[in-house]
């Protein structure tokens, strides 16, 4: 069967009592199971003749008829954006992303993001969700660079995804944050949910927070500011940004969770490089996953960008 097409299914005794949903994906490997829940609540896709729930428990002997429809062009289109590729195969792409690009297209950025650029590198891509676009299992902020998986197809996405899902996935950054850190390692285990009054940021004292686990070591320390190795337990929105200020160590250049001012007690130099700060400085260092077809090993990692190695010197010039 192929995409756009009819198909029928008859249910044998062995898959009786599965689920609607995961038996019509796993017979039919192009199509997610998130799109086949969607085409059955829409009808159409049918047991017995009939509308049935996603979570319907199937019998042996019911006939599963559907289309599944061509895959919907997205309303945004490819632009040729300059791509800092770390690793490409048919199923994924591993992207160094630089700041101030954002990912994928919303309200108020629906041209010149990465999903733009990525839609022109890679004109022959699958549908997934329904729509011909590349799959985005995970994000950075815009002015967080750094290493960054692109699905190219269902298969990817959905391993992919799973893997996000099950904390499989080894994620290192790199920050560097205002004061001193005076101990060697640490970790952060605190709830986050959107703050209760700001709608735009996320808090630690949100009511409906989830759990968040953070662990960090140092990796050098400046008069003024502490370079930080981050290892992410879970993966909540702005999780970083949120869990430093946290331990009263927010991140150099973020506006939305550190302090504007800069603390007098600091030299001049010092205060003038952390002043200079047009981001927040962080960096997704390491990404580590399995590889969704080949279940290979793989680790990709991303230099640290230019404006946040010469923050790093000009403070080393300040020891």
């Amino acid at each position: 069967m192929s995409d756009g097409n009819a198909f029928t299914l008859l249910v044998a005794e062995h898959d009786s009592g599965k689920r609607f949903d995961a038996f019509v994906a796993s017979c039919l490997p192009a199509c997610s199971r998130s799109l086949v829940a969607h085409l059955i609540a829409r009808g159409d896709i049918r047991a017995q003749g009939a509308v049935r729930k996603p979570g319907y428990k199937l019998k042996c002997g019911d006939e599963i008829c559907g289309i599944i429809p061509p895959p919907e062009p997205i309303p945004f289109g490819p632009e040729p954006i300059d791509l800092d590729i770390l690793y490409e195969d048919r199923h994924l792409i591993v992207i160094n992303k630089p700041a101030g690009l954002v990912v994928h297209p919303a309200p108020g950025h629906y041209t010149g993001t990465l999903v733009n650029g990525i839609l022109h590198h890679c004109p022959g891509l699958e549908g997934i969700g329904g729509k011909i676009r590349p799959g985005i299992v995970h994000r950075l902020d815009k002015d967080t660079s750094g290493t960054l998986v692109v699905a190219k197809n269902v298969v990817a996405h959905e391993h992919l995804s799973l893997q996000f899902k099950s904390r499989q996935i080894k994620k290192i950054y790199l920050t560097l944050v205002q004061g001193e850190v005076h101990t060697e390692a640490g970790d952060i285990s605190l709830p986050i949910g959107r703050h209760p009054v700001h709608r735009k940021k996320m808090s630690t004292v949100s009511k409906r927070g989830r759990d968040a686990r953070t662990s960090w070591k140092l990796r050098e320390r400046f008069h003024g500011a502490t370079l930080l190795e981050v290892i992410l337990g879970t993966g909540r929105t702005h999780q970083i940004r949120v869990h430093c200020p946290s331990i009263h160590h927010p991140i150099i250049g973020d506006d939305l969770y550190g302090p504007r001012g800069v603390g007098k007690h600091l030299p001049p130099d010092t205060a003038r490089a952390i002043k200079a700060a047009s981001r927040q400085m962080l960096h997704a260092w390491q990404l580590g996953f399995t590889h969704p077809v080949s279940q290979e090993a793989m680790l990709f990692e991303s230099s640290v960008p230019p404006d946040m190695e010469e923050m790093i010197l000009a403070l080393r010039c300040e020891q």
